[in-house]
This record gives C-alpha cells, sequence and structure tokens, in this order.
C-alpha cells in the first residue's frame, strides 16, 4: 500500500515539474545554436519558486485519478500540459517540443531527414498549406508534385495552413512507407502518392542568365553558407558580370548561415547584425573576413522573405552592396534559441530581437525594396513561369 502510494506521489510531483517547464523541469538547459546565430553553448541555471502552480495541479490530478471513467495516458497529459503553458505566452514562434518533434527538427537543421522532399509553408491569408518547392530528385519531385500546389490532404485527412507543423510530421514518418497527398492545383483535385525516403537537401541552386549569376536559396539549413561559396565561385569561373541572389519564398533558417554569406560582400569590420535579449544586452556582430563577392548585386525579395533572409537583405541594402527587388519583407525580426531537456524534449524560445546595421527596426515591419514590382495576377509566387517573372526581368534590367 504504502509502495502505491509512493507510486502516486511520484507522479505527482513528476507532473508537476514537467508542467511547469523551465521553472522546474531541470537545473540545466543546453542551449543549441540553430537559430540564435550564436556559436557557444550556454548553460542557464533554473531557481523558481512553484509551489503555486504545484498545488493546482496536484488538486487537479487528485480529481481526474478518482473521478475521471476513462483511461489516462500520463506521458500525453504531461505533454500537452506543457505544450499549453509554454502556448500562454502567446508567442506564435515559441513552443514546446516532444523528444519525437526535437529529433525532427534537428534532421532538418542538418539538411537530411526522412520524407517525401518538399518545402511547404503556410498561406495565412488562405490558411492553406502551399509547396514552395520539391527539393531536387526527392521523391515528391519524381512523383510529379509541383511548386504552388496546395496540399488539401494527408491519407484521406483534411489539413489546414495553421497545422502546417502536423502536416510536417506527418509526411516525416518510417522511411519505405507511402503517403497519399490530396492536392488542389488550380481548378483540379488530384491524388498522389509518395514514397518517404531519405533526404539529403541541396540547399543552393544556380545558372547563368544573360551573363548574369542567379543564385536561388530555398532557405539557411546548416552548410548553406559554403554551398552558396561553391556556386558562386562556378559562376566566377564563367565570368559572369553581376549576381543575382534569390530569397523569395525563403522563410529563414539559421542565423549564422545569413551572416557568413553577408560576410562575403561586407567589408572587413563593418557592421553585420545588432541583436539585443534579456540576459546579455545588446552585440554587435561584424565582418570577419577579407571581401569575396565583388560583383553588383541584386536581391529578389517577396512577402514570405523572413528572418534570416531579412537578415541578409537587410545588411547588404545598407552597406549599398545590393539593391532589392519585389515585395515588402515579411517582417519577422526576432530570432528563436532552442534550449534542448534531459529528456530529449525542447523549448524554442524567442530570446533577440535583430536590427539591421543601421539599427533599423524589421519585426512586424518588414523590409521594403528598392523597386517594388509585383508579378502578373495570373502568375503565383510560388511557381512564376520565368518568362512572365516580372521581378526577376526588372533584376535582369538593372545590371543593363
Amino acid at each position: 500500500m504504502n509502495t502505491e502510494k509512493s507510486q502516486r506521489a511520484y507522479k505527482v510531483i513528476m507532473l508537476m515539474l514537467l508542467t511547469i517547464l523551465i521553472t522546474a523541469i531541470v537545473t540545466t538547459l543546453v542551449v543549441y545554436n540553430m537559430m540564435a546565430g550564436n556559436t557557444n553553448i550556454k548553460y542557464v541555471k533554473v531557481t523558481s519558486d512553484s509551489s503555486e502552480i504545484g498545488k493546482t495541479f496536484e488538486s487537479l490530478k487528485s480529481w481526474i485519478e478518482e473521478k475521471y471513467i476513462g483511461e489516462l495516458d500520463e506521458q500525453q497529459m504531461i505533454e500537452t500540459a506543457i505544450k499549453g503553458y509554454v502556448a500562454g505566452l502567446d508567442d506564435k514562434y515559441s513552443e514546446y517540443i516532444t523528444s519525437e518533434e526535437m529529433k525532427e527538427y534537428m534532421e532538418e537543421a542538418v539538411g537530411k531527414f526522412v520524407g517525401i522532399g518538399v518545402y511547404i509553408t503556410n498561406d495565412t491569408q488562405k490558411n492553406q498549406i502551399v509547396v514552395i518547392s520539391p527539393i531536387e530528385g526527392g521523391p515528391a519531385q519524381e512523383a510529379g508534385v509541383l511548386s504552388g500546389d496546395i496540399i488539401q490532404k494527408i491519407d484521406g485527412i483534411e489539413y489546414k495552413g495553421e497545422q502546417l507543423s502536423e502536416a510536417s510530421s506527418k509526411l516525416k514518418e518510417q522511411e519505405g512507407t507511402k503517403v497519399k497527398l490530396g492536392i488542389l492545383r488550380g481548378e483540379n483535385f488530384l491524388e498522389i502518392d509518395v514514397e518517404r525516403k531519405q533526404i539529403k537537401t541541396s540547399h543552393v541552386t544556380c545558372e547563368v542568365i544573360d551573363n548574369i549569376g542567379y543564385i536561388k536559396l530555398p532557405s539557411f539549413d546548416e552548410g548553406t553558407a559554403d554551398e552558396f561559396i561553391q556556386k558562386y565561385k562556378e559562376l566566377e569561373s564563367k565570368k559572369v558580370t553581376g549576381l543575382i541572389i534569390d530569397l523569395r519564398n525563403n522563410g529563414g533558417g539559421i542565423v549564422d548561415e545569413a551572416i557568413e554569406i553577408a560576410d562575403t560582400m561586407v567589408e572587413k569590420d563593418k557592421i553585420l547584425l545588432i541583436t539585443t535579449s534579456k540576459s546579455e544586452g545588446e552585440e554587435v556582430k561584424k565582418a570577419q573576413k577579407d571581401k569575396l563577392i565583388n560583383l553588383p548585386v541584386v536581391i529578389l525579395t517577396n512577402e514570405n522573405t523572413a528572418s534570416a533572409s531579412e537578415i541578409l537583405s537587410g545588411i547588404l541594402k545598407e552597406h549599398d552592396n545590393a539593391k532589392l527587388v519585389g515585395k515588402k519583407t515579411y517582417g519577422k525580426g526576432v530570432i528563436q534559441t532552442i534550449y534542448t531537456l534531459k529528456d530529449g524534449s525542447g523549448l524554442k524560445l524567442t530570446t533577440n530581437e535583430y536590427f539591421t546595421p543601421n539599427r533599423n527596426t524589421i519585426n512586424k515591419i518588414g523590409i521594403t525594396p528598392d523597386f517594388e514590382v509585383e508579378l502578373p495576377k495570373d502568375q503565383s509566387i510560388y511557381n512564376v513561369e520565368r518568362t512572365q517573372d516580372t521581378q526577376l526581368q526588372k533584376a535582369l534590367e538593372l545590371f543593363k
């Protein structure tokens, strides 16, 4: 009997501790540099009183165990409670991440994961999941999925744009299994079967257009900066006279990757980025290397250009290294830090706000391009025809 009481007491204590997350879940948190733009590992001590919260949950747990007629899934209840606690911040970028979800975060950060190989986004205006682009050579591309496709159903279950995380997880289940996508393409509804495979992303693509180098960056994953430099050198060997960097629909990623790319185009010791945080105050990052790229540069932006993409755009615009063409950017001027907990779960928390070299605010404002250019109304921002791409054509025109 005493053993049973001890076990129940232990469960109550564990629920209390896990639910209040940072204030009592562990005594030390390890900070990863995935989104923080900081290569140093930090350790954060936790020393907060949680007695009132603990009493509340102890009371709730007692009532549930005594009165609830259904079966209890202790782990699910704990995870849901923690997610709700963090959601109470009312910050769309902060979230509790389960241990299973953390594996996906880490895999995506290094650009290697099991899935169907697509970049997807939430079209917030229509609350739809849109394919930004299939990964070249990936199973989605091979099965016929196209940029601009709207994923309405996954294995017969309907998903809205606000369920982007759940949909993404569903696409990344066991390697070798198949998933049925219900896709809206224009007015047509299609069903496409795609096999989940090991995906190794290629972050950067390039080509030469009218003697101008063109580099497209779909995201800033680990290794993007190295690939960018490699692709630039390929273009340089072809004697290009200018460079277009396409950041349209690039929702960001690892800040350090964007900073490293900016470092190739800005004079040494010039300010690249200013960040502020509650714990460390203001930090100023400067160019560390000798300038590599001396060509005139044009950057393409649109309303989905966000976060690390805006950092790169803001740096190059204010240092007069580049002209921006397209639409005003999204306006995500905050940086998230990923904290990994002892049980393998994690916390993504907004910890920094960043400013351009001239101390301009980006968050909820965005960056206005030097040349604002609309796409034709019959063209999708995710899959515009090259001949109809008025933004690209304007960029090319600037070099002439």
